[in-house]
Formats: structure tokens, sequence, C-alpha cells
């Protein structure tokens, strides 16, 4: 019984460490659902990345507002207009990558966030935005923010 027992657990263990690493951040409620947010935050990242000022524009909500250090800009042809900027050039001024990512039971809601960098891969601030699936199906932001560091994760 005691064997028994032994295996039991490091079954469950197994289990558990395997249902963990699925996905490469914390997800709770529907695994599906996390991971087309983590891939939509990982494709809109690369929009930057890529130069591609029209498929930025494709994963932002008609209602979004983007928190920034002038202000709220509210709504998706002022966030376009105001990030345009970022698009010119050769190299992009930032990057950034999801790392958690939480969806509402409902489904309907995800907060996202992680890192942003600078062009030498600098940690220099953490992005948060919030993602609604639309009816089309598609995930876009509603809500963006980024947020300074913290000493003890400059420190690390």
């Amino acid at each position: 019984m005691r064997l028994s027992a032994m295996f039991a657990a490091a079954v469950a263990f197994a289990a558990l460490a395997a249902a963990t690493t699925v996905l490469p951040h914390r997800a709770r409620g529907d695994e599906d659902l996390a991971r087309a947010v983590f891939d939509a935050e990982t494709r809109f990242a690369q929009t930057l990345a890529h130069r591609d000022a029209e498929a930025f524009a494709s994963f932002v909500a008609e209602e979004a507002i983007f928190f920034g250090r002038k202000g709220a800009l509210r709504g998706k042809a002022a966030v376009v207009e105001a990030w345009s900027g970022f698009f010119e050039g050769a190299d992009a001024p930032f990057s950034w990558k999801p790392e958690a990512v939480e969806v509402l039971e409902s489904g309907t809601l995800a907060h996202s966030s992680g890192p942003v960098f600078d062009p030498g891969g600098r940690l220099i601030s953490t992005f948060n935005s919030v993602w609604r699936l639309e009816p089309d199906g598609k995930w876009r932001i509603v809500f963006d923010k980024g947020c300074a560091i913290c000493d003890t994760v400059r420190a690390g």
C-alpha cells in the first residue's frame, strides 16, 4: 500500500508538472483561451519589430485606451496616430513580450503583462494590457499601460 501511495503521488506530481509547463506563462482558466491571448500579444509585439503599422492597428480595438506620459489616448485612430512614430526608421525603438496571461472565466476579457526592452535588450519597463474577445472572434486590446520597473527588479 505504501509503495502504491508513493507511485500515485509521483504520478500526480508528474501530471501537475506537465500541466504547468504547457504554457510558457502562468494562466488560470481555459488554457486554450490563455494560449490565444498569449499568441495574440506575441504577434502584436512582432508588428513593431517587423515595422508593420497596419498589422499593429489590426490588434487595437475601436474604443481602446492607451495610457502614456501625456495622458490617455482614446480610440483606435488616436492610438494608431500616436504610435506611428514608433514605426519610422529601420529599427524598433523598443520591444516587449508577454510573460503572464489571465483570462476571465467568461472567456471574454484577458490581462497580459511582461517586460519591455530598449533596443539593446535592457529591461526598461513592464506592460499591462487588457484584451477583449471581439464579435469577429479576434482578441483586441482595449486598455494598455506601461509602468516603470521597481528597484528590486533592476537589482536582479
